[in-house]
Formats: structure tokens, C-alpha cells, sequence
């Protein structure tokens, strides 16, 4: 008999198509297991967990996901505990039971040192400000022979000294030379300007930001300034005038179609479209020159 002759046999066909069936019911559960175990067949929106307390959401999604604390951070106006960062960002689509990487808000602020102003000039002192996390308290103008050249800087009513240490985002207190002419200056068009950025334009013109007021209920981060009191047609004030401003919400109006608007609301006449605030650029690169030809 030859060496094939198993292939007229009925018995091998008959094993052969077993072992067939055999090996596709294996293969059918193999993959049911394996999507039941990856749970590759349920798919989740990843939820928003940034500016909620990192300790409740751990708790309450801890079936659900497993938190990993990777850093913390000391961000101006964040509620201490809350969810910073996350990753996966929210909207990701993902399946339960995996990491989720958490960056929170510190408890306690971080540790920066008080910078030495004395001397230079206010356009300058608010940079090295910035530079060591702390922040303009407010402007205090005194005669002086040099105009915005910084005299002292005051922390909580008291002066400090350079090297002191303090929290990240301590406000400091500027005492400012009102220069020899005395002169007043024009206060700065801030319509349409972010909420973020107005306190900084204000010191950087020589002036100090007043009440704040909001005419509808958003996020800070699409507040814009809308009204000015004293306002860009009140022509002239002295350094270290107060300013009132009250915020709109960027994503309620159009701060370009109602600009005629408010610039007629406000008197004000022959005032570029865009908003640009040339006034203050000119004003402190004004000063600057005073303050070289002086010194």
C-alpha cells in the first residue's frame, strides 16, 4: 500500500473536519474573551474633571479609572485641591479601568523672592514682577524728580527689603515719582481688551485699577472691557487715578459691530476701529525718554 493511501479513507475526512470545527470554536472564543476583557466592544466619553476637588472625583470614579497624581501646580485664583490638568483630555474616547494622569492645585503657594525695584522705572518693576510671580498691589504717586521712577516698594503696609521671601502671587504696593512737571496724562482706550489684561495696561500707563463690575454672568476668560469710568473722553487725569471698569462677555456681544456704539455711548470721536491700545505704548515709551533726558 502507498504511503497516501489514508486519503481514500472516510475516517480521515471525517477527523480532519472535527478538527476544523474544532479549532474555529476556539478561535470564536478566544476573540469573546478577549473583547469582554479589553472591553473592546465599550467605548466612553472621557469626563471634565479639570476645577473639580481631585480627592471626590478619586472617590467617586475610582471604579471607574485609576488616578495618577503626577504634579502640582500653584495657579493665580484656582481653588487649592482642584484638578489642574488631565490626561486623558475630556471629550477622548476610552475605556474604563484605565490611567488617568491628574496635575492638581497646590494647597499651599509656591516660594518666589522680592526682587529690588528701587531705582528703575515702573515700565521695568512691573516686569521683574512678573518675572518672580508676584503682582502689582497698586500705584502710589508721590513727587519725586524723576517721573514713574519706583521709590520704595511696600508689602502689606510695610516696606521690604530685596531677597525677602514671599508666596507667589503677593501683591505688591509701588511708590512712584510723579516726575518735576507734575503733568497729567490721557487715559488709555481699553474697550474691548480681555479682563486679564487690563490691571496690567492701567499700571503700565501709570494708573490703578478701580471697582470692577460684570453686566452678564461667563467665565473671566471671555470678560472684555466694555465701559471705562473715567473713560478714554475724559481726556486727561493725574498718575495713579482710579479707573472703573465693567466687563461683557465676549461670546454674548460683538465688540467690533457695536463699536460705533460705544464710542458714541462714550463721546469719543476719530478713534482707530481696532483695538489697539496705542495710547498706553505711546505714554510709557514717552516716559521712558522723559525719565533718560531727566536722569
Amino acid at each position: 500500500m502507498g504511503r497516501l493511501h489514508f486519503l481514500k479513507e472516510k475516517k480521515f475526512y471525517v477527523n480532519l473536519l472535527i478538527i476544523l470545527l474544532l479549532c474555529i470554536v476556539l478561535l470564536w472564543l478566544t476573540f469573546r474573551l478577549l473583547d469582554k476583557y479589553t472591553r473592546h466592544d465599550k467605548v466612553y466619553s472621557m469626563p471634565d474633571f479639570v476645577g473639580q476637588d481631585y480627592r471626590q472625583v478619586k472617590h467617586d470614579y475610582s471604579k471607574d479609572f485609576n488616578f495618577i497624581l503626577i504634579d502640582s501646580v500653584y495657579p493665580k485664583g484656582q481653588q487649592p485641591g482642584s484638578i489642574y490638568q488631565q490626561d486623558p483630555l475630556p471629550g477622548s474616547k476610552i475605556k474604563k479601568g484605565r490611567n488617568v494622569y491628574a496635575i492638581i492645585v497646590a494647597e499651599t503657594p509656591e516660594k518666589t523672592v522680592m526682587p529690588n525695584l528701587k531705582g528703575i522705572s515702573l515700565r521695568e518693576a512691573i516686569g521683574r514682577l512678573e518675572s518672580s510671580g508676584l503682582d502689582v498691589d497698586f500705584l502710589e504717586y508721590q513727587d519725586y524728580s524723576y517721573k514713574n521712577n519706583v521709590i520704595e516698594q511696600y508689602y502689606q503696609g510695610s516696606a521690604i527689603t530685596p531677597g525677602a521671601e514671599l508666596a507667589k502671587g503677593s501683591k505688591i504696593v509701588l511708590r512712584v515719582g510723579i516726575g518735576q512737571d507734575k503733568l497729567n496724562i490721557k487715559v488709555p482706550n481699553l474697550i474691548g481688551k480681555p479682563a486679564a489684561e487690563a490691571k496690567r495696561l492701567l499700571n503700565l500707563a501709570g494708573l490703578n485699577l478701580g471697582t470692577e463690575s460684570y453686566e452678564d454672568n461667563d467665565s473671566v476668560k471671555y470678560m472684555c472691557v466694555r465701559r471705562m469710568k473715567p473713560g478714554p473722553s475724559s481726556g486727561s487725569v493725574k498718575l495713579g487715578t482710579y479707573i472703573d471698569l465693567t466687563y461683557h462677555s465676549s461670546r454674548t456681544l460683538d465688540f467690533k459691530k457695536e463699536m460705533k456704539e460705544l464710542l458714541h455711548e462714550d463721546s469719543l470721536v476719530n478713534v482707530p476701529q481696532k483695538f489697539e491700545i496705542d495710547t498706553v505704548t505711546e505714554s510709557i515709551e514717552t516716559t521712558d525718554y522723559e525719565y533718560e533726558d531727566e536722569f
